[in-house]
């Protein structure tokens, strides 16, 4: 039967009561964001990032265009764009030396691994903005924010960090007081991943065991917790009152959907999409130059030793520097053929749920860090970044040493 629109009014009242609710609000967060996972983390980095990745571009793009450019120029030129396709997408474990094609890695990370993921996290987050779910997140975590000093209003740009941290970072100005303000810049930089990296988190996520991604988002709660927790004893100031306009829940529109996705991914790609391009420029200069091989080494005993990873790892976490996602996407082509395989070994879901415990850690992207320096100027941005780097492997490092006491 059809509900008259009266009773369609008093249900979307309803639901917005029980979504703010303090026993029913926390069931819902849970089944959001389960359904968020299964749609980013299966959906778009399992079914879309595979096609994209292994039919259009491996299979399709990749060797069309080294066709074409080895006919028309070849060598330099070549290895340049393509670089050597056998070492390329879809044929190795991970980033391998001379694999630092703008076509076959810049292109092809940006486009075919995390466009599909970005896409669908942006049309997730579009619905819940425009259904009204959002503000009632906030006013459910409001009580969780309360413990480290902060209120519920802190949960909106850190939601917004799932899309942008840099933008996120810019919205903490609706945050009332200098030390809020600050807490949220230092949590954001510290432990809450952009939408292109907790994309293709997730897509890790979906190819290990249940207690993997268990000990990957207690351990960057717990992080993020004892940071705050010492932030609001350390830094002076008081917290704001918790005053937040909620709106009615209502149906989101498709069109409204569209557009805001659209914008988002158009951003996507004016913003990320030249990043990856440079930092792939970047890493074939180093390569040509010998000296990548050098850093690699340098970050040897770091990555392998400290963390446990493959070396292949240390170009994931160099490439880190220049953008967060873009050192995501290197792991995810590291560890997605290990993940894929009929039986996933101990060693690989301990490698993985370490990795992904430090990349979630990293520091804040380029663009990121230089939005810290505008908003809470250079000092506060060099100190973030100068403490969450080696806390990142640290935190990273003790977790390798448990995780193998306790498995293996």
């Amino acid at each position: 039967t059809t509900r008259s629109p009266a009773s369609r009014g008093a249900l979307a009242r309803g639901f917005g009561a029980a979504a703010m609710h303090p026993l029913f609000g926390l069931p819902i967060a849970a089944a959001v964001l389960y359904v968020t996972y299964l749609v980013v983390g299966v959906f778009g980095a399992g079914v879309a990032v595979d096609f994209c990745e292994e039919t259009i571009f491996a299979g399709t793009l990749i060797p069309w265009l080294d066709a074409g450019v080895r006919a028309i120029t070849g060598g330099f030129v070549e290895e340049f764009l393509v670089g050597p396709v056998e070492a390329g997408l879809g044929h190795g474990p991970g980033l391998l030396i001379g694999d630092y094609g703008i076509a076959s890695m810049a292109l092809a990370y940006a486009v075919a691994i995390v466009l599909p993921i970005v896409a669908t996290f942006f049309v997730v987050f579009s619905v819940m903005e425009d259904s009204g779910y959002l503000p009632r997140l906030a006013v459910v975590l409001n009580r969780l924010f309360r413990l480290i000093g902060l209120n519920g209003k802190a949960v909106l740009p850190m939601v917004l960090g799932l899309g942008c941290d840099t933008m996120a970072t810019m919205t903490t100005r609706i945050l009332a007081t200098p030390k809020e303000r600050l807490m949220v810049t230092l949590l954001l930089a510290l432990g809450v991943p952009c939408s292109a990296q907790l994309g293709v988190i997730l897509g890790l996520i979906a190819g290990i065991s249940s207690w993997g991604v268990w000990v990957w988002l207690a351990t960057v709660t717990g992080v993020m917790l004892l940071v705050g927790l010492l932030a609001a004893r350390l830094l002076p100031g008081q917290a704001a009152d918790f005053v937040l306009e909620v709106p009615p829940i209502r149906r989101p529109e498709l069109r409204n959907i569209l557009i805001k996705t659209a914008a988002r991914i158009e951003w996507y790609l004016k913003e990320a999409v030249p990043l990856f391009v440079v930092a792939t420029f970047i890493l074939w200069v180093l390569d040509a130059a010998d000296a990548l091989t050098a850093l690699q080494q340098a970050f040897a005993p770091v990555v392998e030793g400290l963390l446990g990873l493959p070396p292949a790892a240390a170009d994931a976490f160099l490439i880190g520097f220049l953008r967060r996602d873009y050192g995501a996407a290197g792991l995810f082509h590291i560890f997605a053929p290990a993940l894929a395989a009929p039986e996933v070994t101990i060693e690989t879901e301990i490698q993985v749920v370490v990795a992904l415990v430090t990349i979630t850690l990293f520091v804040p992207c380029v663009a990121n860090v230089l939005m810290i320096a505008k908003e809470r100027g250079v000092a506060t941005a060099a100190a973030m970044t100068a403490f969450i780097f080696p806390f990142a492997f640290a935190v990273g490092g003790l977790l390798n040493a448990g995780l193998r006491l306790v498995l293996m």
